[in-house]
């Protein structure tokens, strides 16, 4: 009974770790899209994930790596070199744990019924349980070692996903083809002092799951070199366009009261009044649109507001910003600026009659709150960071601007209501 018990167990292990492992490799590639095969993805990892491996048996670990790349072939979508990174990576902590595992239960096993390794093995009712209490206890080890592995590397991951250049990923593979050499290796030639075999069996463990580490620092690193050096531009971009604002709005009133006075003197006349009216349209953008008390954005906005002028979209600002002088221009602008960029992006995507987005922003209390909405696709995910191709680079608005508003205490957060995505900040004001 107790057998019977313990047989189950491991079994319910077994398929436990087998999903844990499986639910990591899908955060590293994509699944087929039909469901069928996602179930038979699933069913077929299970076996390959309690791969049995033996000292010198080059059967059973090369069988085991060829099995590995073609269920990655058959299952997973994604470029090869990504999943040749897969099968590097992955691979040495399979056959490790699985290796070590199965030979430390073993051994456990000879040293508790006192018997050699070759000996023949008379079997009791003790001898199997003890057997199937180490079998299980196994199984139980890889699950824990697995849902620890997920724990530890799912940040990593989720950075990574996607995200690596080919150059990066050949970094990747050139650092993971170590530990894949090591353990084959030693696995293979496996030397009478089996204790030389535990130690490079952990080393190639922790090897290949630090170079998922250093994939995602890389990752990290040239996205903050690359975020950081847009956001200077985009500084000194709109620190230019502060110094043209000022010259326009020296210029502005005199050239508005010329046109007037020039319209009284034309006299009626066709060419001067078309030519008049073409001046004025040129210049209403600038008298319709709202200072909102802060120079810096004031920039901004008129600079969206053209680009949605010109892409036909509907674009309406209510922003009365007075309070907001506490926060660095390049903080307004990662805000602002990644926000609306983000808003025109989507309104592209839909038909210019639903095109739509609309600003607000002003003191509450002792709180600047702003509000951005915008029209979207009923079916765009709010999972997804960027529509972009090169997403190494891209996919940055929201997570920057969450990091600016708690920069200064504040927070922020998303929503839809129907086809309105809307995005709310709040930023407490400084005390006076």
């Amino acid at each position: 009974m107790m057998i019977a018990f313990l047989d189950g167990l491991a079994c319910v292990f077994a398929a436990a770790y087998a999903f844990v492992f499986f639910w990591i490799l899908k955060t590293f590639l994509c699944l087929r899209k039909k469901r069928l095969m996602k179930a038979a993805a699933f069913l077929a990892f299970i076996p390959l994930a309690d791969c049995v491996i033996y000292s010198n048996d080059l059967v059973g670990i090369l069988g085991t790596m060829i099995g590995f790349i073609l269920y990655l072939l058959i299952f997973y979508r994604g470029s090869l070199i990504v999943k040749g990174s897969v099968v590097l990576v992955f691979y040495p902590a399979l056959i490790g744990i699985n290796y070590l595992t199965q030979d430390i239960g073993a051994r456990l096993f000879h040293r508790a019924a006192s018997i050699e390794f070759g000996q023949d093995i008379v079997w009791t009712h003790d001898l199997l349980l003890t057997s199937t209490a180490l079998h299980t206890a196994s199984f139980l080890f890889r699950l824990l070692f697995w849902a620890g592995a997920w724990l530890i590397l799912r940040r990593f991951l989720s950075q990574i996903t996607s995200n690596l250049t080919t150059r990066i990923w050949l970094i990747v593979d050139m650092l993971s083809l170590a530990s894949f050499v090591a353990i084959f290796t030693i696995i293979y030639f496996m030397p009478e002092n089996a204790v030389i075999v535990y130690p490079i069996c952990g080393a190639s463990i922790f090897s290949s799951f630090g170079c998922v580490y250093l994939a995602s620092y890389i990752c990290n690193s040239v996205q903050v070199a690359y975020r950081a050096q847009e956001l200077e531009m985009q500084h000194s971009y709109y620190r230019d366009r502060l110094k043209e604002e000022e010259r326009v709005r020296s210029v502005y009133h005199d050239l508005k009261n010329h046109l007037l006075i020039l319209e009284a003197q034309s006299g009626g006349s066709g060419e001067a009044q078309k030519t008049i009216q073409t001046l004025k349209a040129q210049i209403e953008g600038y008298e319709a649109y709202q200072h909102t008390g802060n120079d810096f954005l004031d920039i901004i906005l008129r600079d969206k507001f053209r680009i949605s002028r010109e892409k036909k979209i509907d674009f309406s600002a209510v922003v009365h910003f007075e309070d907001g002088s506490f926060l660095e221009p390049l903080d307004i602008s990662t805000i602002f600026g990644n926000a609306l960029d983000n808003a025109i992006e989507a309104s592209e995507k839909l038909p210019a009659s639903q095109r739509l987005i609309t600003v607000k922003a002003a003191r509450v209390r002792d709180m600047l709150a702003a509000t951005v909405e915008n029209n979207t696709a009923s079916d765009l995910p709010l999972s997804e960071k960027t529509t972009k191709k090169d997403v190494l680079l891209h996919g940055f608005g929201l997570p920057n601007i969450q990091k600016t508003v708690e920069k200064y205490g504040g927070h922020c957060r998303t929503q839809t209501d129907g086809n309105t995505f809307i995005l709310k900040i709040l930023i407490p004001l400084p005390d006076s």
